[in-house]
This record gives structure tokens, sequence and C-alpha cells, in this order.
């Protein structure tokens, strides 16, 4: 039921500004801290208020309203980005005979004691967000990590991306990495199947095709989320190592790569490293590995950087998770096109906390050539897709 309004402008836009605050408030309570502070008949009572005022008054709408997070028409093509601090890579390693080995390279260079953050990666998309005093003005994609593509308007629709920071700085670019959360990604798989498109094959492309939509109505639509993990740039403060950049973007609002953790002791970090793997099929999204960083920004400059990634830090990627199961059938799947792909239906297993009880088969030559049949024991491994 639609608000009547009938209170004069400057009314209005004092009354837009309090709605605006209380339901950002709300936002990142239930989406940043998961502690929601009002029922949902409450919170959709106060957008209901604000959608009515913006319709009676529509020089109240800015890109900063609450009412925005659902996106808008569609753009013709992103413009591109220009990183004025790289958004680099980092090396992987596979074992943990690698990671000892990269500490041994820091101890040789730093002479004092030193720590480590270890924290998970996350299975996304890297992005950038830059505000100005303390409002969002643009977010890109790292592209080739020197060039990027304009998606402000699609990264918007993410409800834990402040559109204000708690603390207004001149200016503050921070990197994190969107993810489509499990839940997320399983009602997209059931709508596709349902209108008969090809399935998407993991989460981390379906949030990377849903932040390259041209329509950002559709990126709403998709539930995406996302980690900040690195301050780029900033003015106004100085931080002098992860850990307190950490904390001090927790402050401004940012919802903070979770489960890290300091080590001195490159034994005690692996353990960490362990522990977090073991941990992630129960996540409620995908990580493909964990981060090992050295602390203070001090040291990190000492250590430097090859032409590729800094010597400062190391990916340790999970091997990919295999179970065994019983092949019940081969399903021929016929798409809007008219394309046929065939899909096998077996025993449901979990994988990496994700249920799979379906997975796309390769053509039918290949098919033919394994001699794969109903009753077969077969391996699935989550490796990216099934």
């Amino acid at each position: 039921m639609e608000t009547k309004i009938t209170t004069d402008f400057e009314t209005a836009k004092e009354r837009h500004k309090k709605l605006t605050a209380e339901i950002e408030e709300h936002n990142y309570a239930y989406y940043v801290l998961d502690n929601p502070m009002v029922e949902d008949w409450e919170y959709d009572k106060l957008m209901q208020e604000l959608y009515s005022l913006e319709k009676a008054y529509p020089s109240l709408i800015t890109p900063f309203s609450p009412s925005q997070r659902v996106g808008g028409a569609a753009e013709s093509s992103f413009e591109k980005v220009q990183h004025s601090v790289q958004m680099g890579s980092l090396q992987d390693v596979f074992d943990f005979e690698e990671v000892k080995d990269f500490d041994s390279k820091v101890r040789a260079v730093l002479s004092n004691p030193h720590l480590y953050i270890v924290e998970p990666k996350i299975d996304g998309l890297s992005v950038s967000l830059e505000y100005r005093d303390g409002l969002f003005v643009r977010g890109s994609t790292r592209g080739d990590g020197f060039i990027g593509e304009d998606i402000t308007e699609n990264l918007r629709t993410i409800k834990s991306i402040p559109m204000k920071l708690k603390k207004p700085l001149p200016f503050i670019e921070v990197r994190g990495e969107v993810y489509m959360p499990r839940k997320s990604f399983e009602k997209l798989i059931q709508k596709q199947e349902i209108d008969g498109e090809q399935p998407a094959k993991n989460p981390r492309n379906a949030a990377a095709g849903s932040l390259r939509q041209k329509d950002s109505r559709v990126t709403a639509e998709r539930e995406l989320d996302i980690f900040i993990f690195n301050i780029q740039q900033s003015e106004g403060t100085e931080l002098h190592s992860h850990k307190d950049s950490l904390e001090f973007m927790r402050e401004l609002g940012f919802k903070v790569i979770d489960g890290y953790e300091a080590f001195t002791d490159i034994e005690k970090a692996i353990e960490k490293i362990n522990s977090i793997g073991e941990k992630r099929g129960k996540l409620p999204y995908d990580i493909d590995g964990a981060v090992i960083k050295v602390d203070d920004f001090k040291d990190r400059s000492v250590l430097g950087a090859t032409a590729k990634v800094p010597k400062w830090a190391v990916a340790f990627k999970y091997p990919p998770e295999e179970k065994e199961t019983i092949l019940n059938k081969i399903e021929i799947n016929v798409g809007r096109t008219g394309a046929l792909t065939p899909v096998a239906v077996f025993d449901p297993i979990s994988l990496t906390g994700t249920t799979v009880s379906r997975a796309t088969l390769h053509n039918q030559d290949i098919i033919s050539q394994l001699d794969v049949r109903p009753g077969d024991r077969i391996i699935e491994r989550k490796a990216g897709e099934i």
C-alpha cells in the first residue's frame, strides 16, 4: 500500500534524509553484521515511505538513495578505468614446502621480528571501490590490473557495499572480492533450468557474469555480496600494517574479510591454512585458498616485488575435492536455441559444502569414448566447476 505524502518539500527533504540514514543502518546490520535490527515488515514499511517521498518529490532521488539499490535502466557499454594503483595478483603455491620457502626468503631480508596475516581467499571477482568525502563515487573491475571497466551502477545493487562511510575521508580506494553466496547460486541455477538456459558453471563465473550485466536490475536480482580486503590508497589517514587497515575498514562500515589471524611462527600460519581448508565446506560462500601476507607496510616496502607479484605475500591454493558416487542416468537438455547438452544424474554428494546431484558432461563423442553408462561408479571433482 502506497503511503500518501501531504508534507511540503522541506519537511519531505528532512524526512527523506532521516529515512536514508535509518535504512542504511539497517542494511549495515543485516548485510554486513548479519544481525538484523528490525523485522522484515518494519524495514519494508520504511522503504515504502522512502519510495513515496521520492515519487512525490523526484528531486530527492540521488545515486546514494537506498531506492537505487534495485538497479536501473540498461547501459550500452562500460567505460574504461585506469587504476592509479595497480590491482596486482599473488604468486600461487600448492604445498607447504613452498610456504616454508616463502618464509625463508622473507627472513633472509627482514632482520626484525615480523607478523604474518593469514586470511581466506574468496573465490570471486576482484573490484575497486572509490569514495570521495565519504561517498561512493566509482567502482570498477580489476581488468588486467592496470585498466578495468566502470561497473559503478551494478556495484550499487550490492547492499553490503556502503554508499556513505561511517567516517568521511577526503578520498579512499579499497579493493574487495565480489562473490555469489551458495544459496544465491542455487536459486540462479534453478531459474536458469526453468527458463531453459545454460546453467552457470560455478558461483565465481555467475558472479562475474552478473557484474557485467548491461542492465543493473539483473545484477540486483542475483543477490551478490562482497568482502573488502585491502586499502589501495587513501587521504586523511595513516596506517602502518595490514591488520590495522582491516580494522580501520571495518570501522568505516565495510564488510571485511572474515577469519584473518596474525602469526609470527610459519608453522602456526600453516596450521591456520589447514584450519581454513577444513572449514571451507561449511562456509556459505566458496574459497579456493588462503593468503599469507607480511603485516607491516614498511617491511613490505623492504621486500619489494618482482615484475609480476609482490615478494611479501603468497596464495596457497587448496587441491580440488573429489568424491565417488553412482551414475543413475544421462539426460539430454534442450536449450532455447535447440542446443543439446548431456547431463549426468547421480547419487547426491557434498563437495565443499555444496550438495551436487547433476553435472554437465562433455559431448557425445567423449561419452562414447569413455563408455559412460548408468550404474557406473564415477568420481566427481569440484575444481572451479563440477
